[in-house]
């Protein structure tokens, strides 16, 4: 069977996938307090899932890893849980 991502035109534009690892409420006068090497301290731990989005949709959530060898110190992302684009997570 012929795959159709395969013929439609599209499947060969680039995305951009943003990998949001947590977030910072910072009140406004403290963000206007930092500096170099300041600590800003996110609403997750270093092993929660980090979440893949494109534009506003979060298409999938995964695991930060390192890369080894020729890519080591690189980071990269292994799935965990994929969005089902029909009917969601």
């Amino acid at each position: 069977m012929d795959d159709p991502a395969a013929q439609n035109p599209f499947s060969q534009v680039p995305i951009e996938i943003t990998i949001s690892v947590g977030r910072a409420r910072p009140q406004v006068r403290d963000l206007l307090k930092l500096e170099r090497d300041a600590v800003l301290t996110l609403d997750r731990r270093v092993d929660d899932p980090v979440e893949l989005w494109v534009g506003d949709r979060m298409i999938a959530r995964g695991e930060l890893e390192e890369l080894e060898g020729e890519h080591a110190g690189q980071l990269a992302v292994r799935l965990t849980e994929v969005v089902n684009l029909r009917g969601g997570l």
